[in-house]
């Protein structure tokens, strides 16, 4: 499909996010395996269950504005998550990979975040607003959670990572 108008790119951004979301309900259960400090693993399981509810509003949205999702794949989400996997196979469990797990996990928010500012503005130039009301709600989930993993690696496995 060619992307001419905001219609177009706003399906297309929508695609690309689903894609994305989709990718990450594979991931988080393998970085929560991996991790050590149980907090972070339970925030990696928290964020499975936000997850899979922002698909289900993406599946909301589409069906609002009346729009069919392309098949596309999220090579930016494929690449983040390949990144998060290389630390698996490449740092001994422990501190210092629960260090590098939530850097990895707080790229992926970074992206997610990024995208879902851009969709909304798509979305409120399209007049689309119960479309902007499920996406700014899961806008705030994200940002919660890449604030959330902050905290854990300030208060906690940063520390843990340094032998406080």
């Amino acid at each position: 499909m060619t992307t001419r108008t905001i219609s177009d790119l706003f399906i297309h951004s929508l695609s690309d996010i689903y894609s994305a979301e989709k990718q990450m309900t594979k991931s988080l259960p393998k970085l929560a395996r991996a991790a050590t400090n149980s907090d972070l693993s339970a925030a990696f399981m928290t964020h499975l269950e936000e997850t899979r509810g922002q698909i289900e509003r993406i599946d909301e949205v589409v069906e609002a504005c009346g729009i069919r999702l392309k098949r596309v794949k999220c090579v930016a989400m494929e690449g983040l998550v390949e990144e998060g996997q290389e630390l698996i196979d490449e740092i001994e469990r422990g501190p210092v990979l629960d260090a590098g797990l939530i850097g990895a996990a707080q790229k992926v928010e970074h992206y997610e975040i990024a995208a879902y500012g851009s969709i909304i503005a798509l979305a409120k130039q399209l007049g689309e607003t119960h479309a902007v009301t499920l996406l700014l709600q899961t806008l705030s989930e994200e940002k919660a959670t890449d604030e959330k993993l902050s905290l854990l690696a300030e208060e906690e496995v940063v520390a843990e990572a340094l032998g406080k």
